[in-house]
This record gives C-alpha cells, structure tokens and sequence, in this order.
C-alpha cells in the first residue's frame, strides 16, 4: 500500500503543478457534489411520508443553498494542498472573503422564507371566514419583503467593505454621505415614497391578500402586496399594477373590509299597473330556491317612480362573497324577468303616448270635414 501511495506521488510528480492542482480542485468539487446528493437523498426519504411538513419545506428550500455551502467547504478545505504563489493565495483569500457574506446573506434569506412559508400554510384563505387569514397572509407578505430587502443591503455592504480599496474610501463616503443622500433622495423621491407606503401599510391595513376592491372603475381581488407596488387581478384575468401610494392617498372600494359577505341589488322597470306583492312573493320563492343565497336577508321594494310611468323595483339578497353574489343577481334579474314574460306580461312595461288627433272635438267631426267627406263618396 505504501508503495502504491509512493508511486502515486511519483506519477503526480512528474506532472505540471498546475495540472495537479486543477485535478485536486476537480477531484473535491466532485466529491462534494455527490456529497449533497446523499445527503438530500436521505433527507427526502426521511421526510417522504409527511410531503406538506415543515421539515419537507426546509429540505427543498435548503437544497441549492447546502450544495453552494458544501462547495465552499471543500474550496476551503483543498486550499493548504494546492502550490499557490503569494498573489494567487491573496486573490484566493480575497474571493473567498466575498463569497461567506454572500453565503451567510443567502442563508438569513433561506430561514425567513421557510419561517414565513410555514407560517403562511397555517393561514388557510380558502375557508368561508378568511378575514383573520388574510390578514395574517399579508402582513406576514410584507415583514419577509421587509427582512429581505435588509438582509440584502447588509449582506453587499459587508461584502463591499471586504474589498480594501472600497473600505479605504469609507471615511470619504461617509463625509459626502450627506449631499449624496440629498441628491439620491430628490433622485428616487417616487420610490422612496411607496417604499414608506409599503410600511405605512403593514399597520393601517387598508388592503390585505384576496380582499375584493374597485380601483380605476375596475373590479379585482389583491393578488400580491409589494413594497411599492400592488397587483389586482381583474375578473377578466388581467392584471393591474398600482402604486402603494394609491391605497393610501386616493378613494377606493374594498369589498370585504370587514367581512367577505355581501349585500347585493338588482332594479326592475316595470308597468305602473303591476302587482308588486305577487312580485315579492315570486322574489321570495327564487332567491331561498338558490344555493347563491346564504340565508341571511332578502327584500322587494319600490324605490322610485319615473317620469315615463315606470315604477322602478329594487330586490336585495346576501351572499357569502363577491363573485357569489354577482351570480346571484344575474340568476335572480334572469328569473323574474322570465317568470313576468310567462305569468305576469302586464307587468312588463309599455310606453305609453298621448296622441291628440286634429279636427276633431268633443262632439264629433268638425262640419267641414263632413262636407269633404261627403265630397268624396260622391
């Protein structure tokens, strides 16, 4: 066996020294590959039976990251055995010193998200009361976004600092820090305005995650809360990208601020002479009919008599939310009017016009129309 190492080293000897140590860096890379593949392997099997768990979100997150920490360490761990110069071990050390900060970074990332995740699968949004859910959604949202962005501005200053030229020139940024921030701050006055509105948002909830709003006379559900910006996913699958700024300075309806149950409307235009109360009655009997309807509350009321003679009608119906209760004002608009066509057509409304017929009076034709009439015949 010492015999085979001698002649190894013998063998490797007679190689260039940069050949070797390519080899040798190849060689550990390799190793710690296959590495992370057992360890992820092992992992997954110990966590296969429970796919929804916290520690299966913690494998799968901490995936990528543990294959970049393992390369590091075996970099780390090859570099007494590689026949480096001064230089080339200072640009080693140098390199080396970047990557730990951006390593480190990445990790504090990797533990909010996986906090975050685990906690968000606690806050289940597809229940009838989601209220509490997503509130906890978006404020939750927002704090990672918050926790991230800090992480990422301390993780590049520390690596920046690493740098010798760069730390040589702190005591001088530090002393225009003052004009820069003025300048940078006039620079990036909108986004520094929705950033401060991202955070004014965490506490004054006037949104949260799938809360139904009206913003620019369109209707959507919140689909994403940004630091400055919101996506509303429009009812016709598009999307609205607003301002953060914009829920807080302008007017805007939020359907389900307080609770997602409704209160919907529908009108009818029906004939003066129309019997209301049958109307009412045949109200009553489709909306409780309806697996719209959650049993709340219904009415039937005459709101307003037009000037043509209409007689405007108002029904009102809860639902449990805002997609249910727009299908069931249409299902409720849609049956009545069909139930007046076939029971009740004097319901239905018709325009009615005074027509005054010249040359005629109280009495009868007017003499002189007789006399032309007579004319005629003759």
């Amino acid at each position: 066996m010492a015999d085979l190492s001698r002649t190894a080293q013998r063998w490797l000897h007679d190689w260039p020294g940069w050949l070797v140590d390519l080899l040798y860096v190849v060689g550990v890379l390799a190793l710690a590959l296959v590495l992370h593949r057992i360890v992820i392997w092992v992992a997954r099997r110990a966590t296969h039976a429970r796919p929804e768990s916290a520690s299966a979100l913690f494998v799968e997150r901490i995936r990528k990251l543990l294959r970049w920490l393992m390369l590091a360490i075996a970099l780390a761990a090859v570099q007494p055995a590689l026949d480096l110069t001064r230089g080339q071990a200072a640009l080693w050390g140098r390199i080396a010193a970047l990557l730990v900060p951006g390593l480190m970074g990445w990790c504090a990332i990797v533990a909010v998200g996986t906090v975050t995740d685990v906690m968000i699968r606690h806050a289940d949004i597809s229940v009838a009361d989601n209220l509490r859910a997503r509130r906890r959604r978006t404020r939750l949202g927002i704090f990672q976004r918050i926790f991230v962005s800090i992480i990422l501005l301390v993780t590049i200053c520390t690596m920046l600092m690493t740098i010798p030229s760069v730390r040589s020139l702190g005591v001088t940024l530090a002393a225009s820090a003052g004009l820069a921030g003025l300048a940078v701050g006039a620079a990036a006055q909108p986004a520094l305005k929705n950033l401060i509105a991202g955070f004014q948002m965490i506490f004054t909830e006037p949104i949260r995650i799938d809360d139904v709003v009206i913003i620019d006379n369109e209707w959507g559900r919140i689909e994403e809360i940004r630091l400055t910006y919101v996506v509303v996913k429009i009812w016709d699958e598009r999307r609205l990208v607003v301002p953060v700024s914009k829920f807080l300075e302008q007017s805007f309806q939020n359907w389900t601020r307080q609770s997602s149950a409704l209160l919907g409307s529908v009108f009818w235009y029906v004939d003066a002479g129309a019997d209301v109360e049958r109307l009412r009655v045949k109200l009553g009997e489709i909306v409780t009919a309806s697996n719209r309807w959650d049993g709340r509350f219904w009415n039937l009321q005459v709101t307003d008599v037009k000037a043509d003679g209409s007689v405007e009608l108002r029904g009102l119906m809860t639902a449990k939310d805002a997609s249910t209760a727009f299908d069931l004002r249409c299902e409720i608009r849609e049956a009545l009017l069909t139930y007046m066509r076939a029971e009740m057509p004097e319901a239905l409304f018709r325009q009615r016009n005074h027509v005054e017929l010249a040359g005629y009076s109280n009495s009868g034709p007017s003499s002189g129309s007789a006399d032309r009439s007579s004319d005629s015949n003759g």
